[in-house]
């Protein structure tokens, strides 16, 4: 065999024993621990199903990472297992995050129901209406119970408004064989404020709320999945532990805490160790953290990333403490180097607060009595991960090397 590149990372012996796919949030095992009181209670309205009756629909609320997703795609599977030739009941799972919009809501839904691939509903081109009444006859050529579950369906309602959950809270109304039930999911408690109050008390017939897990309870989880990928004696004794409390601190999101688990051995695993330690829990803690900084930043919208990239420059020429004011004029000049339109100042302020929440800058308002209040402005991730993530941006590629002009504050 030619030797490649990855000859020197070939490994003849893996911390991992079978499909380390057991330790990503996606997986869903057979028992999901420390999650039985939600699940009977799920089945409990959602057995009406199997008796061919609409089950109420219902709205789960909890914290990401709280289990939600995992425990609606469970009772899916238990759904599908307990289809009998009597009674005809789908489950559909969607992803609002992917599918955002009113027309591709309508469209997935309708395409499950339609086997023949020239009848299919088209990605685009149709109007909503059409697309919702074929919906609706596809759906009622048989007496059968479908349940929606649409995930983060916060992102639906923000970007494409409730529309969608209208016609579906209503489409019983309009069908004669088969009936609808829809379950809502969201991390966002508030987000029915925003809803029509028809769609709001339809939607939320019943609700449920997910408590986060603490560490005891994250290290039964990552103990049941420890078991499916890792060789015996793989982990030392402390590090489910860790992983467990570490996440535990940071609102009990069991995602974080199998991520934090999964590359903590894969590290241990690149440094041709044979077991995990405390060490790798640390590094992968800290590889995690620097991921997070960098989708923040790279999601987000051009003048957020100008200003954030006058920050930058600006400690680079190391001018000290950055008011809003330097910040504004620095704004400008890189927005006049890459024509950019250039806001107000009081929009760039909002700005920079926004950016303060995501935890990327910290700005700390100053008084000066009679002077007024302003606010100081730094840095709060690493400057050169954060610099080369804005240039991979278009338009903020050509400030590659840019040196500000020189500027002076007068106090």
């Amino acid at each position: 065999m030619q030797d490649t590149i990855f000859q020197q990372y070939i490994r003849t012996k893996s911390v991992f024993k079978g499909d380390r796919d057991v330790l990503r949030p996606s997986y869903i095992p057979d028992v999901l621990p420390h999650r039985e009181e939600q699940i009977n209670q799920l089945a409990s309205v959602l057995v009406s199903a199997l008796e061919g009756q609409r089950p109420s629909n219902i709205l789960l609320f909890g914290k990401t990472g709280t289990g939600k997703t995992a425990t609606i795609k469970y009772i899916g599977k238990e759904i599908e297992r307990a289809r009998s030739d009597l009674r005809d009941v789908h489950f559909l799972y969607m992803n609002c995050e992917i599918v955002d919009t009113q027309y591709g809501v309508l469209q997935n839904i309708g395409n499950m129901f339609i086997e023949d691939f020239d009848q299919r509903i088209p990605f685009t081109g149709w109007s909503t209406e059409r697309v919702y009444n074929m919906l609706r006859e596809k759906i009622d050529e048989t007496r059968r119970v479908i349940v929606i579950a649409l995930d983060e369906i916060d992102k639906l309602v923000s970007k494409s408004g409730d529309d969608v959950l209208y016609h579906l809270c209503r489409i019983n109304d309009d069908l004669k064989n088969a009936k609808v039930s829809v379950i809502g999911i969201s991390n966002d408690l508030k987000f029915t404020e925003f809803l029509d109050p028809r769609v709001k008390s339809s939607l939320s017939e019943e609700k449920m709320v997910f408590p986060p897990y603490n560490a005891e309870q994250l290290r039964d989880i990552l103990s049941q999945r420890a078991k499916l990928a890792f060789e015996d004696n793989a982990l030392e004794a402390s590090v489910i532990p860790l992983c467990a409390a570490l996440a535990a601190q940071e609102h009990g999101d069991a995602r974080r805490a199998l991520d934090m688990l999964r590359v903590s051995a894969e590290i241990a695993e690149r440094n041709h160790m044979t077991s995990v330690t405390d060490s790798d829990v640390v590094k992968a803690k800290n590889k995690i953290e620097l991921d997070c900084v960098t989708e923040a930043i790279r999601t987000l919208p051009l003048q957020s990333k100008m200003i954030l990239m006058g920050v930058l420059l600006t400690e680079e020429r190391g001018l000290g403490k950055l008011t809003t004011g330097d910040l504004y004029e620095t704004y400008k000049e890189l927005c006049e180097c890459t024509t950019t339109t250039v806001l107000t100042q009081r929009r760039v302020t909002d700005l920079v607060s926004e950016l303060d929440m995501l935890g990327l800058v910290h700005a700390r308002v100053k008084s000066f009595g009679r002077g007024g209040r302003t606010k100081e402005i730094e840095l709060s991730v690493p400057s050169m991960e954060a610099k080369r993530v804005i240039e991979e941006d278009e338009v903020l590629g050509q400030l590659k090397n840019y040196k500000l002009r020189f500027q002076t504050t007068l106090m």
